[in-house]
């Protein structure tokens, strides 16, 4: 992995508040998010990432290329990597401060195996991406990258220089993160990072849309920096990585009895029976029995409409060879799920499960409770956390998971720090 420090324009902090102009990635951002950020500051990077209007991609430009000669935005005295620590709580209760760097690596092809991707991209918003890089020839948004080093190098020889100093940016974004992030220009501390990375392959975490859009961009574009693009780093070594399930939950109609018929077929059923007083206390210990059953057998959980029990679901003996799937997927619980459940026995078809058509993919655990509490949803299947190993594994074998497979909490913001590629 061949990185460098960024070139960086960042927002002049004299001429605007910080929190005023941070957003959330563009493709989470939804239409109302998008007015409030637009009234937020007439600075914010809404502007330039996701555009309202006809002329998207032109106003964009215009707006970076206004900005930058009202000094809003303004270029850093050297090079630079900006180290960012995100703090926030779990919903259950743990405090986690993940850390990672922004700097720019060199763009490869998946074929060279130095960077793996590990989700499926679709066309419109790679398509989309490249119009708004080819108008303002920047990168707003970074990769999110992850790479291996057991010894922590950066950790514990970049760090503990830089934590006694004021940073560089302390915002608190709309989800309640803490984004502390220390600008670092010292050649020599550069080095380390340079090094740490050097000959590593990386995993694309989160941006397959971006890192796409940045390999097109690179064969078009006859401008050296053009051929890297600007990456978040974390060490997956670090225990403060974490990686959240995105769960299934079918809304097309279906009888509880019917569906657990399905179910039995393939899976042996631990029952956690609930009454309205002690749902709560019962629903933590499904929670729990869910990711220390799934630490020896595939495991997931089952919660249906107007039915007072949660179900663990352990995979029987033998079941994954009837999995449709290359060996290196068929340990992964959303494999055997799609394959097994939604496709076989309640005849969901590919294109149904792509276009979201009678089963959604929800990130967040408590929405999957509550759309069959508030009748929204027939059922949930509760998804254990993801294991960073089998993920590297399918990867480093040239296989990807399935969609939505993986969500990696906290995303990062706009606005901390903009490429320029000319």
């Amino acid at each position: 992995m061949d990185i460098k420090p960024i070139n960086a324009i960042v927002y002049n902090q004299e001429k605007v508040d910080i929190n005023d102009v941070i957003a959330p990635p563009y493709d989470v951002i939804t239409s109302a998010q998008q007015d409030e950020l637009y009234k937020k500051s007439p600075y914010n990077i809404v502007r330039l990432i996701l555009t309202k209007g006809d002329n998207r991609y032109e106003d964009a430009k215009n707006f970076f290329e206004k900005w930058q000669s009202e000094g809003v935005l303004k270029h850093t005295d050297k090079p630079c990597i900006f180290y960012l620590i995100q703090k926030y709580t779990t919903e259950n209760g743990k405090k986690i401060e993940r850390k990672g760097f922004i700097a720019r690596n060199k763009i490869e092809k998946f074929e060279t195996k130095k960077i793996l991707p590990h989700e499926y991209t679709m066309g419109g918003p790679k398509e989309d991406r490249l119009k708004l890089t080819k108008a303002a020839e920047a990168n707003f948004s970074q990769i999110f990258l992850v790479y291996n080093d057991p010894e922590k190098q950066i950790e514990n020889k970049i760090l503990p220089k830089y934590l006694p100093q004021k940073p560089f940016i302390d915002a608190t974004d709309s989800n309640g993160v803490q984004n502390i992030v220390y600008l670092i220009d010292d050649p020599e501390d550069i080095k380390v990072f340079e090094q740490t990375l050097k000959g590593k392959t990386t995993l694309i975490a989160d941006g397959h849309h971006r890192y796409e859009t940045a390999m097109a961009y690179s064969e078009i574009s006859n401008n050296p920096e053009a051929q890297y693009v600007m990456s978040y780093f974390t060490n997956a070594d670090d225990e403060n990585l974490i990686i959240f399930p995105t769960h299934r939950i079918i809304t097309k109609f279906i009888e509880p009895y019917i569906l657990l018929e399905a179910v039995k077929k393939y899976f042996d059923l631990e029952e956690f029976t609930f009454n309205s007083a002690n749902k709560a206390k019962v629903k933590e210990q499904f929670l729990a029995s869910i990711e220390k059953s799934n630490e020896k057998v595939i495991s997931m959980g089952l919660y249906m409409k107007n039915v007072n029990k949660f179900y663990l679901l352990k995979l029987k003996e033998g079941m994954t060879d009837l999995v449709d799937a290359p060996d290196v997927l068929k340990k992964l619980d959303l494999t055997v799920l799609h394959d097994l459940i939604i496709t076989k026995e309640l005849g969901y078809s590919a294109q149904d499960q792509m276009a979201q058509n009678g089963i959604k993919y929800i990130k967040q655990e408590f929405e999957a409770f509550d759309m069959v509490d508030l009748g929204k949803a027939e059922a949930s299947f509760i998804m254990a956390y993801p294991k960073m190993k089998d993920i590297l594994d399918i990867s480093s074998q040239g296989y990807r998971m399935p969609q939505k497979s993986t969500y990696f909490y906290p995303k990062l913001l706009s606005g901390i720090v903009i490429n320029p590629l000319k």
